[in-house]
């Protein structure tokens, strides 16, 4: 935790000594470097929070290996038995409706599992300071689109460095 610190207050020198450059500059970096990072570091926690529950609760599903998905992805290879009686004795309108149950829909239950690291707090509050700050910069003419670009990338690269680190995101068991 004391690496991460460490890189984000280096950071955050660096961007302070651009305020003694030109203070347009300055604001552009800030924000763009903040909304970057915290973007980064809020989808990182959020989806980290998201495998953690869903490896507790044992609610996920055992998938195929992603080079048989790419070969495959109808399973037509598939070595299990289907129903091997004659085309007579089928029942075709029951085989039918087993297989529509086979079928994912959208519905509560997975948009709430699969949204809640989409909609979480950790990642909606940093995209609307990207989005406000960026509002704000254009509506006081201080938006200098060549700095605040690269300035995202800034963020990007510090959030990685400190989102890898171990200890940012060890759950206690």
């Amino acid at each position: 935790m004391k690496k991460s610190i460490k890189v984000f207050l280096v950071v955050e020198l660096f961007i302070l000594a651009t305020y003694l450059y030109k203070f347009s500059f300055f604001i552009n970096l800030q924000i763009a470097f903040l909304s970057s990072f915290f973007i980064l570091l809020g989808s990182m926690l959020a989806y980290s929070k998201m495998v953690i529950k869903k490896a507790e609760t044992k609610s996920y599903e055992d998938k195929r290996d992603l080079l048989d998905e790419i070969e495959d992805p109808y399973e037509l290879f598939d070595d299990t038995q289907i129903n091997e009686a004659p085309a007579e004795e089928l029942d075709l309108k029951e085989i039918v409706k087993e297989e529509k149950k086979k079928i994912k829909t959208l519905d509560i239950k997975s948009l709430k599992e699969g949204g809640g690291a989409g909609f979480s707090p950790f990642r909606l509050v940093p995209y609307l300071f990207l989005v406000l700050g960026f509002i704000a910069l254009k509506n006081n003419h201080l938006l200098e689109i060549s700095v605040y670009l690269p300035s995202l990338l800034v963020g990007i690269f510090a959030g990685a460095f400190v989102g890898v680190e171990k200890d940012v995101f060890k759950q206690k068991h």
